[in-house]
């Protein structure tokens, strides 16, 4: 019981500070709002323009202006959850993802359904995974690694719950009832979730590791953080970029639609189980040494996709083998920064190590568009992602900061309270 409380003392996060409602209200929540406000747009936008008369480009560019508003108002996020909580940022958050819907739905314009989606990259920065990574990692802090792997997994359920469940709808209903359904659905599971789950006391941040800098504005401005953004923004360009052009990729080399799509869902399902691989991965693994090595095969992996015509069965091993390799670098960038400079300005920085990302994995679809016309084929644009994530993975080389060793970091320094911060996970 004494090391215990010794434990729950040095890091911050005692029996106390792990109110047991939070994870399964994140879990929920997460799967609700990515699955309802990001990913029942793919399913409804067709419907959408060809009701509206509006252009495919015109609403993908709302879309897009929405997960560029996400990054953006990501870091005044992570300020307010550092300091406060994620209880009031992550409820108004819910609020707004409903009224953002709602405006979508009714609007009469592409001005207003431009509006809709601003409040909705807003809504986005609240509720998605940045702000409930913060809360578990102060709330979990050091057995974070185990917390964020359960909610990205339940994540990792969005699109199997919510594209069909759309899909339903929108068989039945027009697609603006359909999104007030939705809306619907959002405020009855999120809203009551974060503001009844997140009550608990949001305990002390943990003083920084010895030997980084404690202002999260040197942080920001250091060599490792400003590499560790680049690479992280090259691999995220070029991941969404392989998302959203390996359907065409195959249509390309003579696959039919049916069998594009169960390639695509196929890695989705790959996501779900490269997490499960992250926490043991960790383990044995050194931070940099692990950066660098999923970020590279990544790139490895985008290759094989621009080289592997076929067999059919091989292009589905291919996909799931990127599909974990995306699961894994979801984890890897929700703890670079407690692996690098703890956690006590995790909601900060890891919202200004976002934001760059963000916006690259925003611009991917049209970056991607402009540059299959450029190269002129799939095979060829995949080749070219494929040196952007070589690239990120030469720039992740760089990204250590002093005190941190090439192997996993000792547990009983935790358990002794020396540093009094968290596991490197």
């Amino acid at each position: 019981m004494t090391d215990l409380h010794t434990r729950g003392a040095a890091t911050g996060a005692g029996d106390r500070s792990r109110p047991r409602a939070v994870l399964p209200a994140l879990c929920a929540t997460q799967i609700t709002s990515w699955g309802i406000v990001y990913y029942a747009f793919p399913v409804l936008n067709p419907q959408i323009t060809a009701d509206s008369g509006w252009s495919t480009g015109a609403t993908m560019a709302a879309f897009s202006l929405a997960l560029v508003i996400s990054g953006i108002a990501g870091i005044r996020v992570g300020r307010i959850i550092d300091h406060r909580g994620p209880r009031t940022v992550m409820t108004a958050g819910s609020v707004a993802g409903v009224l953002s819907l709602v405006i979508v739905a009714l609007a009469p314009n592409l001005p207003v359904f431009f509006a809709g989606w601003l409040l909705g990259g807003i809504a986005m920065a609240a509720t998605f995974y940045q702000p409930a990574f913060a809360a578990l990692t102060r709330w979990w802090a050091p057995d974070h690694v185990r917390a964020l792997t359960i909610v990205t997994l339940a994540g990792g359920l969005a699109s199997t719950v919510f594209a069909p469940l759309t899909a339903a709808l929108a068989a039945q209903l027009t697609w603006r009832e359909t999104y007030l359904v939705l809306a619907a659905i959002l405020a009855a599971v999120t809203i009551p979730a974060h503001a009844i789950a997140l009550r608990a006391p949001w305990p002390p941040a943990p003083p920084s590791p010895a030997g980084t800098d404690a202002s999260p504005g040197a942080v920001a401005r250091s060599r490792p953080f400003l590499l560790l953004a680049v690479a992280f923004t090259l691999s995220a360009f070029a991941m969404y970029a392989v998302v959203v052009t390996l359907v065409p990729l195959l249509l390309e080399r003579g696959y039919t639609t049916t069998q594009a799509a169960w390639a695509l869902g196929l890695g989705g399902a790959g996501q779900t189980l490269g997490r499960t691989l992250y926490a043991p991965l960790a383990r044995h693994t050194g931070t940099t040494v692990r950066t660098t090595t999923l970020i590279a095969l990544g790139a490895v992996t985008t290759a094989a996709l621009a080289v592997t015509p076929g067999p059919y069965g091989l292009v589905i091993t291919v996909s799931i083998a990127a599909g974990m390799v995306r699961g894994n670098l979801t984890l890897l960038q929700a703890t670079a920064i407690t692996d690098r400079w703890g956690t006590q300005h995790y909601g900060r920085l890891s919202g200004i190590l976002s934001a760059p990302a963000m916006t690259a994995s925003a611009f991917a679809p049209f970056g991607a568009a402009t540059l299959v016309g450029f190269l002129g084929g799939y095979p060829e644009l995949f080749g070219v992602l494929a040196g952007l994530g070589v690239a990120a993975a030469f720039v992740a080389m760089a990204t250590s900061v002093r005190g941190e060793s090439l192997v996993p970091f000792p547990t009983d320094a935790v358990s002794s309270g020396r540093g009094g911060c968290p596991p490197r996970s």
